[in-house]
């Protein structure tokens, strides 16, 4: 990364803070599109094994697909696997509550379930997501994130905020940009409107970013808000995705 000049004396202490990340972007599909049940995607039909019994909310309601992500279509990064399917399901009426949601991983594709008839519209009505998404990826690397309480960089005494009220219009800008970690990822920093729950839980101080889901076009958590999913490095590393939790603020 080329750092703008005014970020030059820096540089070697900001290049410690380096995380890889892979962004994610999501594209609403076409009228007529179908998808397979295997690749990544935002809301739609899920990849599920013959004898998998498919997720339901605590009414017994069958949940909603949120997101899946397919490891062998995303680039490689550390700690995260290389392949098998990934899915983050909520309840579609209970999802603000952010505790009635499962997350399943699958590390062997085996052949799927087609028959998903019993997932009504009506079971979408309240999804932040409005439709279904297509996802491709890229990795990238970034080197803080405001909202996040693992950056605690300190510009020769000063916060991010206090350096970036020093700077100019144009600066503040470009900064903004290096450092405002908004937008649909895996990994790396996260971005909230509130902040950090982490920050403040002793037991989550290790944990990281699983996925964040950011409000775009045809998706609304909230008031412009934005969806995070964190998991402890340690049950990343074991695949232990159950016990990833689910959390979401907006302005």
């Amino acid at each position: 990364m080329i750092f703008p000049e005014y970020l030059k004396e820096f540089e070697n202490d900001l290049a410690k803070y380096k995380l890889d990340y892979i962004q994610i972007n999501a594209k609403p599909i076409e009228k007529e599109t179908v998808l397979s049940f295997t690749q990544s995607k935002f809301l739609g039909k899920p990849y599920l094994p013959l004898n998998a019994e498919y997720p339901k909310d605590k009414t017994g309601k069958p949940m909603i697909l949120l997101a899946q992500l397919n490891f062998s279509e995303i680039p490689s990064l550390e700690n995260y696997p290389d392949k098998g399917i990934l899915q983050f399901y909520v309840s579609g009426e209970e999802w603000p509550d952010m505790e009635d949601y499962k997350i399943l991983y699958h590390a062997e594709i085996e052949d799927p379930q087609t028959n998903f008839e019993f997932l009504t519209e009506e079971l979408y009505s309240d999804s932040p997501i409005n439709c279904e998404h297509t996802l491709t990826f890229s990795k990238e690397e970034e080197y803080g994130g405001v909202q996040d309480f693992r950056f605690d960089f300190s510009f020769n005494g000063l916060d991010y905020w206090e350096f970036e009220e020093k700077l100019e219009e144009s600066q503040k800008k470009e900064i903004e940009k290096l450092f405002d970690n908004e937008g649909h990822k895996i990994g790396g920093y996260a971005y909230f409107t509130q902040g950090d729950p982490r920050e403040y839980d002793e037991k989550a101080k290790n944990d990281i970013l699983l996925l964040q889901i950011d409000t775009d076009e045809e998706i609304m958590f909230g008031d412009s808000g934005v969806a995070n999913f964190f998991i402890n490095k340690e049950d990343l590393i074991n695949r232990k995705f159950e016990k990833a939790y689910f959390t979401w603020d907006c302005c």
